[in-house]
């Protein structure tokens, strides 16, 4: 079982590294075009609205909620009674959307004054009119997160983990070729983001076909299914969609900083989403089902072995990455962005914010972990509870840290926030019973240390100093990038092989 799961794993990873290298490229090119100032503030805030919702509708919200029952009609009913469900699905989700873009492109001016109240009258009017191009891109993406939540249960995870692809190629094609020819060349980047919601949702649609699952939306089709799609839903808007809270007030405190500040934050995060969205997202992707069908079969001890072993890879990966980028971090982002309109000081700056983001890196792929534990058996609520909690942390540590370290304090609340939801998911489903560890975690977790700390102090240790990064030209930052990641990575595995883990161990965890 595990070596499937890990095999499907490194499917969405796989696809999943695809997207993520083109959005490095899509990020790179927006930097090196428009820098890290005003302008980027602007699309940044123009984006993450609908984004925001985009995780509350999309893959946040509704898909922990229907994947688990339809993933249960897939067990034990008819092909007719699943096909009845997914058109009902589609009509209300449909409907619903239909409606929230409505009052959204109206609301626009309101949003942008509540999400950010530091804009002046010029930088605010920008934003309005790109959050109105923007924002329709919650219809067509909830809609393919929908079609990839059928994919997904179907265990064809491949497809939706590539499609993010299309909305990368679609901001570089725009950045590139459409902001030259516009009066604002920024809101070319709003346009991209709108053709790439209608480029994915029509990419999912052959292979619905294929399933025999394209949606013929119906309003009376299954009722009492949809309606225990929405009662598990409701609870997981909020809960599942708490880091992306999260960065919506920090986008609110970030916006009354200096010009940059968004942004600095922006590309360091985006740094974090790298090994978040290739290994955490794609873990979580897999689990739900697989989770869900041990769930609806009552295998409990197949339910807790298997979150056991997805626990023992996160730390396997998360750990590194996280400790990789804290080092790394100025290297990287200079090696990255450092060219054209994106200054030495913009680096500095965002990789301050990127090392305390490093700090919660491991908190937010154990979050995803724990979420799916508790949504693949139906239950919502806890992490409302948990996620509610964790969200007033991060409020409250804003306002304790944003005035000493600026825009750091924001990533750094972020982080600690984090880490306590983690903490009290954990904490909880070990109360439950859900999560039995099984033995040798502790050895486990002293081989991390010992092969983390010599990766970390080789790289440390010698590697060259921020002023000679700032004075190489690109390929040489990414040659010295490049040599000493693979030098990392030799260490750690190497360490890790010398201390006693075992490949065949970790694939034969069940």
């Amino acid at each position: 079982m595990s070596s499937k799961l890990l095999k499907s794993t490194f499917t969405v990873g796989g696809m999943t590294t695809i997207s993520r290298i083109f959005g490095l490229i899509r990020d790179v090119v927006i930097a090196r075009l428009f820098g890290a100032g005003a302008g980027v503030d602007v699309f940044i805030v123009a984006f993450r609205i609908p984004n925001f919702l985009r995780r509350l509708f999309a893959e946040g919200g509704f898909s922990q909620a229907f994947i688990p029952v339809l993933a249960e009609y897939k067990e034990q009913r008819d092909e007719a009674s699943v096909k009845a469900l997914v058109d009902q699905t589609s009509a209300t989700l449909g409907l619903v959307l239909f409606l929230v873009t409505v009052i959204g492109v109206f609301a626009a001016p309101i949003l942008i004054m509540i999400f950010a109240p530091g804009f002046d009258d010029a930088k605010h009017v920008i934003a309005t009119d790109m959050l109105r191009v923007t924002f329709p891109y919650i219809l067509f993406i909830s809609l393919t997160a929908f079609a990839a939540s059928i994919l997904n249960t179907y265990k064809q995870f491949a497809i939706p983990a590539f499609t993010p692809v299309l909305l990368n190629l679609s901001l570089i094609s725009c950045a590139i070729w459409l902001a030259p020819k516009m009066d604002v060349p920024i809101t070319a980047l709003a346009w991209g983001v709108l053709i790439a919601g209608v480029a994915q949702l029509l990419f999912q649609f052959p292979f619905l076909m294929r399933l025999k699952l394209f949606p013929r939306p119906g309003l009376n089709r299954d009722k009492a299914g949809v309606n225990r799609i929405l009662k598990l839903m409701l609870p997981t808007l909020f809960a599942v969609s708490i880091v992306q809270i999260n960065l919506l007030v920090d986008t609110i405190f970030a916006s009354n900083l200096v010009d940059g500040s968004i942004s600095w934050l922006y590309f360091s995060d985006r740094m974090v989403e790298f090994p978040l969205g290739v290994f955490g997202i794609a873990l979580a992707t897999v689990l739900l089902p697989n989770l869900s069908s041990e769930h609806a079969k009552n295998e409990t001890g197949k339910f807790s072995s298997m979150m056991d072993w997805a626990l023992r890879w996160v730390f396997l990966i998360a750990v590194p990455a996280a400790i990789g980028l804290a080092v790394l971090a100025i290297p990287v982002l200079a090696t990255l962005f450092q060219y054209g309109e994106f200054t030495a000081y913009a680096t500095i700056m965002s990789g301050q914010s990127l090392l305390a983001y490093s700090v919660g890196l491991p908190a937010f792929i154990l979050i995803k972990v724990f979420a799916t534990g508790f949504f693949s058996r139906q239950d919502t609520k806890t992490p409302v509870k948990i996620g509610a909690l964790a969200m007033f942390a991060n409020i409250g540590l804003n306002f304790l840290l944003v005035g000493p370290l600026a825009h750091v304090g924001l990533a750094l609340a972020t982080s600690l926030s984090a880490i306590l939801q983690a903490f009290l998911l954990f904490w909880l489903l070990r109360k439950e019973g859900v999560y039995r560890p099984e033995p040798g975690w502790f050895l486990f977790g002293i081989q991390i240390i010992v092969a983390v700390s010599t990766m970390a102090f080789l790289i440390h240790y010698f590697i060259a100093m921020p002023e000679q990064w700032f004075a190489w030209n690109m390929l040489q930052r990414i040659g010295q990038l490049s040599m000493w990641i693979l030098a990392g990575g030799i260490c750690y595995f190497v360490v890790l092989w010398i201390t006693g883990i075992r490949w065949q161990k970790m694939t034969a965890q069940h």
